[in-house]
């Protein structure tokens, strides 16, 4: 499978969340609401989830293999930076941030 396409939209706000993104794979499958984040140190990418009963947030799509993660990572971080024209932040694989590092 591979990322044919990355769609950022930047928040323009103060917040942590920097942009929503979609990405399309193989030019027929499209996940929506991928987000760009500002932790504590540098920029990463979340999933799309969804609040479940007790509070927390569940991802709804994710990859299962840890270097298509990084993959997608990659390449969604590259194309925000060409967006909005920052320069190279590290990448951080979203489920290594612990949840005091996300501020909304």
């Amino acid at each position: 499978m591979e990322i044919t396409k990355v769609e950022i939209r930047p928040m323009h706000s103060e917040g942590n969340l920097k942009a929503f993104c979609s990405v399309i794979f193989d030019e027929v499958f499209i996940i929506h609401s991928v987000k760009v984040i500002q932790g504590k140190k540098e920029l990463f990418v979340a999933m799309p989830s969804r609040e479940v009963k007790n509070g927390e947030f569940r991802d709804t799509a994710h990859p299962i293999d840890n270097e298509f993660r990084l993959k997608l990572e990659q390449a969604v971080l590259e194309k925000y930076r060409e967006v909005v024209g920052e320069e190279e932040t590290p990448v951080v694989v979203s489920s290594d941030i612990p949840t005091e590092d996300l501020v909304f």
